[in-house]
């Protein structure tokens, strides 16, 4: 059963951006069935790290998009980015030396966050790029 399923109401317009999001959600299903089925943590480990890594990368496509547009609201952008990317590294740090299992409580927080994220905050500038030739 996935956790999360992607839908057109979480789109923001933007093809790349929404190809990105709909891999970030088959991402965080992947390491969710890999728990469910109590896959060991060395296979969840390393499907924690790709959503990490995936993640960044997203970020990243994202604020270079957003800059190159002069998008107004980026610096909040970035800051909620950089608050996720190091709540996210840090329970990784956690997981890897053994100090906490990956649990629902976690699945539920990637979840609600990139939904929230995604649907209020991803939302506001999609109308802005579509305005700045960006689709």
């Amino acid at each position: 059963m996935a956790l999360m399923t992607w839908s057109e109401k979480y789109s923001v317009g933007v093809r790349a951006l929404d190809e990105q999001h709909t891999g970030l959600i088959q991402t965080l299903n992947d390491l969710h069935t890999a728990m469910l089925k109590g896959q060991g943590q060395s296979l969840t480990a390393p499907m924690l790290r790709k959503l990490v890594e995936y993640t960044q990368k997203h970020f990243a496509a994202e604020e270079s998009m957003l800059a190159s547009t002069r998008y107004p609201g980026l610096a909040g952008h970035r800051d909620k980015h950089r608050e996720l990317s190091k709540q996210v590294e840090d329970y990784v740090a956690r997981f890897e030396k053994g100090e906490i299992t990956l649990n629902l409580s976690l699945m539920d927080f990637l979840r609600d966050w990139l939904i929230n994220h995604i649907q209020k905050t991803d939302k506001e500038y999609g109308p802005w790029l579509n305005e700045h030739g960006v689709r």
